[in-house]
């Protein structure tokens, strides 16, 4: 194996978390943010959770933010337009308190520098649910900046989603890359693993933050922390 281009998952992988406690956290946020605006909190979280499930659907032939304020705007009508400004300040001011329900990993920042002063492209394979401003506080939390990675995706810059391995295949298209030189890293064994393996990918589990919804045999995956990750790049550079 040659690796030529690494992808890095964010939440629970570059950035600890505990991914229902972040949802959680997240909806209050939201929820007290909007309910002023005339919002009622539980349709909210609905129409948020379907507008999520239209993007996880998307078939590439509009963005994810396009697939978003669609469905958005088949449940709220004019008002999801006219107050998409008021969710853009949500994510610049109040999505900034769920920061506190992140962890911090040094390593994180570490390697993603190592790897790339190998020589490795680097890019943020993210599920792109998040609009950039949101996608960018997160990477911030995780001692991260957009120049560090070759490219990352936000639901204005793809059509797909996780665990489509469609996804997959189109950011390694976009980097002029071969899914075979490509190592995938993440935290979820579904979303990172499976499909990364279906998109003809290589993987590596980061098992600090591990999901296995569906309690997989993780046995079959090269896995481990972020040295034993170096480890193993270093063994296949």
């Amino acid at each position: 194996m040659d690796i030529k281009l690494v992808l890095f998952d964010l939440d629970g992988t570059l950035l600890p978390m505990n991914q229902d406690e972040f949802t959680k956290g997240y909806f209050k946020l939201l929820v007290n943010t909007m309910v002023p605006y005339g919002y009622d909190s539980e349709k909210l979280v609905g129409s948020v959770w379907s507008g999520i499930s239209a993007m996880v659907k998307n078939n590439g032939k509009q963005s994810n933010e396009e697939v978003f304020w669609e469905r958005f705007g088949e449940i709220y009508g004019r008002k999801a337009a006219d107050d998409k400004p008021l969710f853009e300040e949500f994510y610049r001011c109040e999505f900034q308190e769920a920061k506190e329900l992140c962890g911090y990993n040094p390593k994180a920042g570490e390697s993603v520098r190592k790897i790339k002063g190998m020589g490795i492209k680097v890019a943020l394979a993210t599920n792109p649910v998040f609009p950039n401003i949101a996608t960018v506080s997160r990477m911030a939390w995780a001692g991260l900046k957009p120049s560090d990675f070759e490219w990352y995706t936000t639901y204005e810059n793809i059509g797909f989603c996780k665990p489509n391995p469609e996804y997959y295949r189109e950011v390694v298209k976009r980097l002029k890359a071969k899914p075979e030189e490509t190592l995938m890293v993440g935290n979820d064994v579904e979303e990172d693993m499976e499909a990364g393996i279906a998109a003809g990918m290589n993987v590596f589990l980061l098992t600090d933050c591990l999901i296995n919804r569906e309690r997989r045999d993780i046995n079959q995956y090269p896995r481990g922390s972020f040295e034993q990750l170096m480890g193993y790049i270093w063994k296949n550079e």
